[in-house]
């Protein structure tokens, strides 16, 4: 599975969007040589529930930045590297259009696939269609 660009999703808070709409992707991309990166900020990745859901737990790396910032200088620098078969990065409110173009133009330079995740919310207006997938969570619960 070749894929690389940058998609979007849109979730709420209290709904498990990973479980429902990611997880069977990430676990194809799993099987990749590759390493699955979560980048996020006050999330801390459970062990139990990566094993319970089927995800390779020495594939799977959690980097925790301070601020939405130095979340997207570090995805943008694990793009290019082309070592992650996926990243998501979790942002507390959607990215300008341009640190969203800076991150597709990283994943495409590094053959990788990103999630840019934030929460819907009353600031969370759509804007207009970044060139990727946005997924809304509230479609599906």
């Amino acid at each position: 599975m070749a894929l690389r660009g940058i998609s979007e999703v849109v979730y709420i808070e209290d709904q498990p969007v990973v479980g429902h709409i990611l997880l069977p992707l990430l676990r194809q991309l799993g099987l990749q040589s590759r390493w699955l990166l979560w980048l996020t900020s006050s999330r801390r990745l459970s062990r139990p529930w990566l094993a319970q859901s089927g995800l390779p737990l020495q594939k799977v790396v959690q980097l925790r930045q301070p601020s939405a910032f130095d979340t997207v200088a570090a995805m943008e620098k694990a793009l290019l590297t082309g070592n992650f078969s996926v990243i998501l990065g979790w942002f507390p409110a959607e990215l300008s259009e341009t640190d969203k173009r800076c991150l597709q133009n990283a994943a495409q330079q590094g053959g990788t696939f990103g999630f840019i995740m934030y929460p819907q919310n009353g600031s969370n207006r759509p804007s207009g269609q970044f060139s990727g997938l946005k997924i809304y969570s509230t479609l599906y619960h």
